[in-house]
């Protein structure tokens, strides 16, 4: 048979040629005009100084498009039920794929929810007790922390032909512990801070936040008839003291409207107790601390689960006993189960449970409140549904996926994210740390600068074109931070002895005193229980955690930082008017967006739409205030400036006020020159709010700094201003302990304490006590080994 010679390779298929993600014209925030071109397949890092637009272009504009196409494809009935996204700045955006976003937003912080109930771990757990475990309690439900047994039972009536009525019972049998309700904890309220039974009611008696001051809760008693609301609480009888405490449920009329009057302590307990306490409000979170002790549940001992679930095991192990093993060891457990007939659950739990271990989380375990873990290791537990996933030719969006991870375990991230682009997925990731940076097939650097200096692609190209380029990233990418030559002698020690928080073994250590002490470590070594566990936030104590902040659209850097209280009485006082005037969130307000800037208009079946608003064009305030000037600028003008020209503006002249002067000498400090007094915190980035709440605190009078990987979200470029910064605290006086993993500010530190030497069981004791100089020369412990290897010694 005749072969066909030089047979011509086929040409390509038109479909082959979509390999790109073309961006034209993005103006989303600082974005200038921006047109890039995007390869798709390939792992893409956006580098460039914090503020410089990276969020702007890949969250904003790319991933933000991305949903709203999605939900497009939805029928308008299911649309009215989902968020509504405006179309961002951008002239065209072509071959986008599905995007799917892991950011380091923090998991949902309800009581109930735990490790191992946001990665469906849990739920293969309780599949596998129902069908293995002895003795045999009931369905996956039984074994649920989060649902609880219901029994009933009563007559209905059937109609068929004749009706007649049936009885009948239903039982549901849930694995929720009654006494704590699942949430592991029971609490003992302080009645003395409820109340002060010197008092009567009409007197201000009740103490709880939003009860005093004549509004509808304290009405609600005052009025209510089951006690005289002028009688001190101290001499109620038996009767008023159960009615005013501990009354049941009851409807009535109090001034003329229906109520539902219940007694204080369980109206407490539902309104704010049965809430997560890291998601109130200061205030509130302050009360509670004083008001409420959190105790573990005496009947299921903190394992939410009921008698029935924690009696039933599989080998000797119950599922409480699963979930609060080391995930490493569960992982080696569920491994030695040989059982034929749930064979392939077993080996997706496995699964599950090894993801975990090779993401670098193998020392969590599955009973871990999901609100307790930091917002790298929420990113990671986010990460393990999408390791395993099938779904190819996806865009997958990471926000520094390196953050909170010790040198080690980045290179372990590094892996991840090259086996999700080699499965055909595009691979977008924000990134300041030069080890990730390395991999990239493509580099996007953006800025120059931050904020309105920013906004541009300053380079488009491979690593090499970066290090050549002369950008600020490039000129910084190969920097290395030296050992000091001398070191500061320390004032003193704060003394820990047999710290034993989570993992830490019995620790006994000296922290230094007056000198720059870094803690470090890889992630799971016990570094923050032993700082936010041993060293007491009290008096003299500043703690800068990686909570986040809370604020709505209206809450910006001036309200934050309480600089607004000082211009607004300087604009009161050059203009003989009242300081509410001068706030957006009060009597000066824009009646028709009520200060917020833009009116949001509700399409109900069709997304929703922000508008500038017409009336104040944006500016938030009412045309009669925009009359009042202080230094020839109005107020808005004031709140559009940048920190650093609001330092000058408030520095000299008739503006002069030194409060405002001084508040704002901080933000700059802290490298926030570039923010805009104005901007919503919901627009700032990790790095930025982290470094607003340092510049809050600065003013503290504390004497001891305990800082929490200060370096997230910084640029290399601003790591140097970072390290300027700690100098200048130390220098001043103050002892800074700092949590971190960058080696820039280990090689800076006066004094290092290493922990591991891995982490979980594995970790919890310190490896390494000395300078950085003798921990390179020591190069006994995986950070000593890593910092050697990166200032070249």
């Amino acid at each position: 048979m005749a072969k066909k010679a030089d047979a011509q390779s086929p040409a390509p298929h038109v479909a082959d040629s979509h390999d790109l993600i073309r961006v034209h014209g993005a103006r989303e925030n600082n974005l200038k005009d921006v047109s890039i071109e995007i390869p798709k397949r390939r792992l893409t890092v956006f580098t460039g100084v914090s503020g410089s637009g990276k969020s702007s272009l890949v969250f904003n504009t790319i991933a933000a498009e991305s949903q709203r196409l999605i939900n497009e494809t939805y029928s308008a009935f299911v649309q009215g039920f989902m968020p509504t996204l405006a179309r961002p700045e951008v002239d065209v955006l072509d071959g986008l794929t599905t995007a799917i976003t892991v950011d380091q937003q923090r998991l949902g912080a309800d009581p109930r929810s735990t490790v191992g109930t946001v990665t469906d771990a849990n739920a293969m757990l309780r599949i596998l007790f129902s069908r293995l475990g002895a003795p045999h309690i009931g369905p996956p439900s039984a074994y649920a922390f989060n649902v609880p047994s219901v029994r009933a039972s009563g007559a209905i009536t059937v109609e068929r032909g004749a009706s007649k009525a049936e009885k009948v019972s239903f039982t549901r049998t849930g694995g929720m512990c009654p006494r704590c309700e699942g949430r592991g904890t029971v609490s003992d309220i302080d009645l003395s801070r409820l109340f002060d039974d010197s008092k009567s009611i009409n007197e201000g008696a009740i103490t709880v936040p939003g009860y005093k001051g004549g509004g509808w809760n304290s009405r609600l008693y005052a009025e209510s008839g089951f006690f005289d609301p002028d009688k001190p609480i101290s001499k109620f009888t038996q009767r008023e003291l159960h009615d005013f405490l501990h009354r049941e449920p009851t409807r009535m009329k109090i001034a003329g409207i229906n109520m539902t009057y219940e007694g204080l302590i369980p109206r407490v307990q539902k309104s704010m107790l049965s809430k997560d306490k890291e998601a109130m409000q200061p205030h509130i979170r302050e009360f509670v601390d004083r008001a409420v002790a959190f105790t573990t549940c005496p009947e299921c001992e903190g394992t939410r689960l009921s008698g029935g679930a924690r009696a039933s095991k599989i080998a000797g192990t119950s599922i409480a006993d699963a979930c609060a093993m080391q995930i490493s060891d569960l992982a080696e457990w569920v491994r030695g189960l040989d059982e034929p007939s749930v064979a392939p659950l077993l080996t997706k739990l496995q699964h599950t449970l090894e993801s975990f271990v090779e993401i670098g989380l193998g020392y969590l375990s599955l009973e871990r409140p999901s609100g307790t873990l930091s917002g790298g290791e929420a990113q990671r537990v986010k990460m393990i549904r999408h390791l395993g996933s099938s779904l190819t030719d996806t865009t997958y969006v990471f926000d520094e996926p390196t953050t909170g991870l010790h040198p080690h375990d980045i290179q372990r991230m590094n892996g991840l994210l090259l086996r999700l682009r080699d499965k055909g997925n595009t691979v977008l990731v924000v990134e300041h740390k030069p080890e990730t940076i390395a991999i990239a097939d493509h580099v996007v650097d953006l800025g120059p600068g931050a904020g309105t200096a920013g906004g541009t692609v300053c380079f488009e190209g491979d690593i090499e074109g970066l290090r050549a380029s002369g950008t600020i990233t490039g000129r910084h990418f190969d920097d290395r931070a030296s050992l000091k030559e001398t070191v500061r002698k320390p004032t003193g020690n704060l003394e820990v002895r047999g710290a034993t928080a989570h993992n830490l073994r019995d620790v006994d250590v000296d922290v230094p005193l007056g000198v720059l002490t870094v803690i470090t470590g890889v992630a799971g070594s016990g570094k923050s229980s032993l700082v936010h566990g041993s060293i007491p936030a009290g008096a003299g104590v500043v703690s800068v955690d990686q909570s986040p902040i809370r604020g709505s659209r209206r809450s910006n850097p001036a309200t934050y930082t309480g600089l607004l209280d000082p211009i607004r009485k300087a604009f009161a006082k050059a203009n003989d008017v009242k300081p509410a005037l001068f706030s957006a969130n009060s009597e000066g307000a824009c009646p028709t967006c009520n200060g917020v800037g833009v009116v949001y208009t509700d399409l109900a079946m069709m997304a929703g739409v922000a508008s500038t608003c017409e009336e104040c064009e944006g500016k938030r305030f009412q045309a009669s205030v925009l009359e009042y000037h202080l230094g020839g600028r109005d107020i808005s003008e004031v709140l559009a400036m940048s920190v650093t020209d609001a330092e000058e503006f408030f520095g000299a002249g008739d503006a002069h006020t030194p409060a405002a002067h001084r508040i704002l000498g901080r933000l700059a400090d802290v490298g926030l020159g570039y923010l805009s007094l104005g901007q919503p915190l919901t627009t700032l980035s990790g790095g930025e709010r982290q470094r607003l709440k340092l510049a809050t605190h600065m003013a503290d009078k504390g004497g001891v700094y305990v800082l929490d990987e200060p370096t997230a979200g910084l640029h290399l470029a601003d790591v140097e201003q970072l390290l300027g910064l700690l100098d200048r605290l130390v220098d001043s006086g103050k002892s800074v302990i700092v949590v971190e993993h960058h080696q820039a500010v280990m090689a800076h530190a006066d004094w290092i304490i290493d922990l591991g030497p891995g982490a979980g069981h594995d970790g919890g004791q310190i490896v390494f006590e000395g300078t950085p100089a003798d921990l390179v020369a020591d190069r006994s412990t995986l950070t000593g080994r890593h910092l050697a290897a990166y200032v070249g010694a």
